[in-house]
Order: structure tokens, then sequence, then C-alpha cells
């Protein structure tokens, strides 16, 4: 078995046991695999927030393994974080400072060059357009101390409102709905909701795929009833309890239905809901219109099992609710979390273990981004619109308040759009590679081509955005820097530097206190700082006494417990595993708000020439645009290339076998050359491609249409239509 695996893989599974999870049956480690020190970190791919042990040897990381004392994973990693260690050595890592010469070709340059060239580039755009001219691009994989710093060097130092993370792609639904909801960003749930609760309700969450670590904390709860909503009979749904095959965008329907039968049965919690919400009356009023035939035409679910879904929520004393990008990625994605925070407070399912809607997060540190970097809010959660905010953060910075914006500058999708309508001239991007992930690439495309400068920090170059770029800094990545990640359970983790950067490249963090510096506001800004743990000691002062208070941690007590939870503070000094135990929300009357909404048509309908809707999403062998993934070997041999997923009955209709290559066309753009996968996890009327491969790019067929509270991309459903392939003449 293990020389055909070898066969099969390219690698010997026992020179690479220790590398890929060590199994002690192996019995011994290759010499170029023993380290001679490990170094505890946190995973640096998604929001699990996995703890590591690093090895290293000869100042290279030879090996990973989950670190079995940490919390969240105990000792359990996915493939990815397995091979994470590979990522460092890529081959294609950005290593020194590159300058566009006159000639147009990207050219060597010393650091005190690049610093000079950018800050130069930017003042002259500013001087000519204003300086709302200039934008950041940000991400959710810097730590925390990284995004703190880019925070105030942005508004403080560059003196710009717009700025923005990738996060908006993938988490702002949830971030705007729990404003909507409670007043607040901010998860109230943690992990061990999926491990006690009586029943799990997963809606457009695939974790056996995307986050299989929290597969195992669902495991561990033997007596729960796991309900799974989902167009794709995924991994996830095929292990439900109850399935729920709903039609795509059929999600408001559904929760407004549920809440319909919760309160026309009896079962909503009148005394919480009393107490502590309001707008009770009106939702009521408006979920008349949902009784169980109208919702189940319209959402293409049997009465059944919608009904047999509400007897199982609306009986259970814990219930957990939890949703990935199968609802933010949407139009109306906030509207769908805020209808589903409406249905945990009516059932009383909030305040306690096991009872609470959680989403989960996307990127390793999207927690830390939404917290503390100044994008959607100001640190702390305080609000950009609110003088007192203002004015107490201005006060712990000896700055005036009027310094401090009083609303939020441009979000993401809005700076593509002022780039084309020339109002942006100048683009500063950090660890994000938006050439493949923003949706309409050629329009994307078309926007950079109009920048006067175009800024690139990645740890990775050449990258599709990279290659672009005016500019590019080389940064390090996860196991050269450190700081802390804060996980979707709102777990604030240690992050630790294994080995230098390679070449020239610097951590982020240095990077920013370097152009705070060549800016002349260093000492302004930074005071005295040395390195993220100053960045950190700040963190916890500006955070004292928020929803999402840090004052309480320190870096000792985060390696000694494994990250801790906010808020950690006098009251809550080893951490809190939920938030609004007492029924007291951070809104004007200290009440949650029961929304609700009606369901609106998509941004685009299928037709007689685009007759398929396009669902996309991952798999679990690879990362976001793959810049980190598809340049590790297994992961590559596992997952080569993209696939379109398709149902038997489309694929008799269109005379395609499995294997065969086809084309799928929308009004923007085709991808050719896919790999049909033909399963009836999908609908006869869906496909479906996984958005990681750079030479098969759905995102050239996607469509420009946003959410206009939370401006996340409808990245789930567009029209296409599918061609077989036709190779082109060599």
């Amino acid at each position: 078995m293990l020389k055909k695996l070898k066969a099969a893989l390219g690698f010997d599974i026992k020179a690479e046991a220790y590398a890929y999870g060590h199994d002690p049956e192996y019995g011994y480690l290759s010499a170029q695999k023993v380290p001679e020190r490990w170094v505890k970190t946190t995973c640096g791919y998604c929001s699990v927030g996995c703890g590591m042990v690093v090895g290293v040897r000869e100042g290279k990381i030879v090996s990973v393994h989950g670190d079995q004392d940490h919390p969240v994973n105990r000792g359990t990693l996915c493939p990815k974080g397995l091979s994470e260690h590979q990522t460092v050595a890529s081959p294609n890592r950005a290593q020194v400072p590159l300058l566009r010469n006159r000639s147009g070709v990207l050219e060597r340059v010393p650091w005190e060059h690049a610093y000079r060239a950018m800050v130069a580039g930017v003042r002259e755009v500013q001087a000519r357009h204003g300086l709302e001219s200039f934008a950041v691009l940000s991400t959710g994989q810097l730590v925390t101390e990284e995004f703190y710093a880019l925070g105030k060097l942005v508004q403080l130092g560059f003196h710009t409102p717009n700025y923005d993370g990738n996060t908006t792609l993938c988490m702002s639904s949830a971030v705007a709905g729990y404003k909507q909801s409670f007043g607040s960003d901010g998860p109230p749930g943690s992990y061990l909701g999926l491990q006690t609760a009586e029943v799990v309700f997963l809606i457009g969450a695939n974790i056996a795929d995307n986050h299989p670590v929290l597969w195992h904390h669902l495991n561990q709860n033997e007596n729960r009833t796991l309900i799974v909503c989902d167009p794709r009979k995924t991994k996830t749904a095929m292990l439900a309890d109850i399935y729920l095959p709903i039609r795509p965008r059929g999600d408001i329907d559904l929760l407004n239905g549920l809440i319909h039968l919760v309160i026309e049965h009896g079962y909503a919690r009148r005394e919480f809901i009393d107490a502590h919400t309001r707008g009770f009356a009106e939702l009521e009023a408006h979920c008349r219109a949902y009784p169980l035939e109208v919702v189940a035409a319209r959402t293409g679910l049997p009465p059944k099992l919608i009904w047999d879904a509400f007897q199982t929520i609306a009986r259970a004393e814990k219930v957990f609710f939890a949703w990935t990008m199968g609802i933010n990625h949407s139009t109306q994605g906030t509207d769908a979390v805020s209808l589903i925070n409406t249905l945990a407070l009516i059932t009383g399912n909030i305040g306690r273990t096991g009872a609470a809607p959680m989403s989960i997060t996307g990127q390793c540190n999207a927690m830390g981004s939404r917290e503390f970097s100044f994008t959607s809010s100001m640190p702390g959660y305080r609000k950009f619109e609110k003088q007192e905010d203002r004015r107490e953060l201005a006060g712990l910075w000896g700055i005036g308040a009027q310094q401090l914006p009083s609303r939020r500058g441009l979000a993401y999708p809005d700076i593509v759009d002022a780039i084309l309508e020339g109002k942006i001239r100048a683009l500063w991007v950090i660890a994000t590679n938006p050439v493949l992930s923003f949706p309409d690439q050629a329009r994307l495309q078309e926007a950079l081509g109009r920048l006067d400068l175009l800024v690139v920090q990645d740890g990775f170059h050449p990258t599709a955005t990279t290659e672009l770029a005016d500019l590019v800094l080389p940064a390090a990545i996860w196991g050269e820097k450190e700081g802390s990640y804060t996980n979707s359970e709102r777990r604030a983790s240690r992050v630790r530097a294994a080995v230098p950067p390679p070449g020239e490249a610097k951590p982020d963090f240095e990077i920013f206190l370097d152009l705070a510096r060549y800016l002349g506001v260093g000492d302004h800004l930074f005071p005295g700082w040395r390195g993220p743990e100053d960045a950190f000691a700040e963190i916890r002062r500006v955070s004292a006494g928020r929803l999402c208070d840090y004052s309480g941690m320190s870096y000792a007590q985060m390696e000694a417990q494994g990250g801790i939870q906010w808020p950690c503070d006098e009251q809550h000094p080893q951490g809190c595993d939920s938030l609004y135990a007492a029924g007291i929300f951070p809104t004007e009357d200290g009440r949650a708000h029961l929304l609700f909404a009606s369901a609106e048509k998509g941004p685009e309908e299928v037709d007689r020439i685009y007759p398929l809707l396009l669902n996309t999403g991952r798999t679990v062998e690879h990362w976001h645009t793959g810049t980190k993934t598809r340049g590790v070997p297994i992961l590559a041999k596992l997952a080569p290339e993209a696939w379109v997923e398709i149902n038997p009955q489309t694929a008799r209709r269109y005379a395609i076998g499995p294997h065969d290559r086809v084309s799928l066309i929308s009004a923007r753009g085709r991808v050719d050359g896919l790999l049909v996968r033909i399963s009836e996890t999908i609908g006869p009327e869906q496909v479906f491609v996984p958005f990681h491969f750079a030479e098969q790019c759905v995102n050239k067929l996607t469509l420009p249409a946003f959410d206009p509270k939370s401006r996340e991309p409808n990245y789930k459903q567009c029209a296409v239509r599918l061609e077989r392939y036709r190779q082109p003449l060599p």
C-alpha cells in the first residue's frame, strides 16, 4: 500500500511522515527532518486558529505538527496546515524590493530607494488630486499588531480614510449583520457550542471540507442533531441528520418561514424577548406572509423537511447556528445574517455555551483586522460617526479628535469604482491578490491599469498582482514574524517567528514603522515602539472596557493557555466563552434588534443564453488564490487544476462525460478547459467551480454585484452557459 501511495503521490511517505503529521508507527525520521529546536505558533491559513509546533534545523523549517496542548485542535491539522512549512521555502518568494524602471521592467533597488519612491509617489498623487486619491487594500493574514500599526499609519500618516481589506470579500456581511442585530461586531459563540449544543444548524457552511478541524469538534458531540442547509450536497450535508437542499438564494425565505413557525406555534421565548429585544410585533406581522406552503414553493424544499427542521430547532434548549460564505456571499448577505440572529434571539439561543449564532470567519486573522485595523470601524469596535468614540480614542492617542475621520472611507468595491472614475490614482495592496480574487476580473484589471502608482507588498512574487506593480515590497510570511492572530471564536493566540524571512524581505510591522519614519511621523505615531509587543501593549489600553477587551491578556498568558478568548479583563481573567450572557447588548437601549427582510431577485437570472447558475467555493487542498498552496508539491498533486461539478442530468443534456473538458461562459468572460466531474451533489440547473486556480480563474465569470450594506460581493450565483471545450490548434 505504501509503495502504491508513493508512486501515486511522488514522495516517500515514511521520510515525509513527520512533515504531514507524526505517526509513531513509522518509527524514524530522515536525518534532514530531525529538528534541532521547536517553536510553538498558530496556523496562518483559515480562521479556525489551530496551534502548531514548528521544527527548525539549520535555520530552516523542516516540519510541522499539531500542538497537542492547544485547545482549538488538540494536535490535529488539515492538509494545508500539515504542509504549511513548505510555503516558507516556496521558489516564488519575494526577496528584494523591485521598482519599475523607465523601460517598464521591475528592477532591484535598495530598501531606502523603495521607501523614498513610495512616499514621494503617494505625496505627488495626493498633492495633485487630494489626500483621498490614495487608497489601501489589505488582508486578513497580517498579525493583529501589524493591522493596528497599519491603521494608524494610513489614517494619521498618509491622511486617507480609503482603507479596506479583502476581508470585505468574505466576512463583511457577518460584520454588518452583527451590528444590525446586536449593536456591534463580534461572534457571540465559541467552538464549545459545536461540542455541547443539542442541535447544530449549519447554513451555507461546508466545514467538513473547508474547516475540517471544526468537524472534529462537532464529532465529539455524540448526542446532537445536525441540520445542514446548502444547495450542494457537500461532505458536511452527507453527514447531516436533516439535509435541506435549498434552491440558490432561498435562505431569506427559509429563515422567514422558520421564524413564522416558531411564533405561530408558540415556541417564541416571550419572557426573554420582552426583556432583552425590540421589534417583535413588527417581526410577527412581517412573517405572517411566510406560511409553510409558500416557503416550500419558494425554496424548493419539501414541506416536511422544513417542518422537521423547525420542530428540531424549536424544541431544543441549546441550538448552535453557524454559517460561512454560503450566507455572506450574496447581495442580501447582511439581511440573511440578521435573520439568523433573529431566529436565535426569539428561541432564546444567545449568551450560553452551545446556544448562539456564530459566523465561521474566513482568514486566520480576519477577526484581528475587524477589531483593530481601522477599516470598518475604529480600533476597539469604535464607530466613526460617534463623537464620543472619536474623543475617547483621540484622548488615548494624545491627539485632537478632529484628526480622526467622522465617516468610514470607501469599502473595497467602492475603491475599485473610484479608480475607474479617476478619483483614486494611487493604490497600496498588502498581502492579497485582487487580480484573481475580485469579481469580474477584466474590470479589476482595467482599474489597476488606470493608476498612476501601484505598490504591492507581498511575501510572494511573481503573482498576478505583483506583475502589474510599479513597486514591489518583499514581506515576511507565517513562520517568519511575531505577533498574534484572533480566530473565529475570539481566541487570540501567539504567532512566533521560527526563521528569518528570505533575502531582504522584512516583517510587515517593520515596513510600516520604516514608512512612518520616511513620512516623518514615526515618533508621533509609534513612540518608543521596537516590536509587535509594544503595539500589543497599546492594543490592551485601547480595548480596555470595550466589547473586544484585550486588557487582561499578555503574550505569556496566551502561550500558557493556548490562546485567550476576549473579553479578557478583571471580570474574565481567563477569557470568556460566550457574549451577552446577561442579555445586555451594545445598542442605544441595551436591547437586541429583531430584524426582518424580504427576498429580492438575484442580481443575475438564468435565461436561454445563460441557463445555468454558477456557484464558487473552496476545496480542502488549497487556499484562496493558490499563492501559497499551489507551490506545495503534495497539495498540487492532490488538486492540480480546477474542475467543474455538474449534475448527471446536465451531463446528459450536453452529451458530456466524466473527465471531458468544457468551457464556461458568462456575460463577462469565459474559462476554458475545465475538467468535468459528474455528481449528484449539485442540482441540474447549477454548476460548481473552485476559485483557487489562476489558469482557470473563475472570477472572469463572476459579476460585480455587492450587498448594499456590507459591500460584500455576490460570488455565489451568476448565469453561465456550458460548451464542450475545443482546444485551439497549435
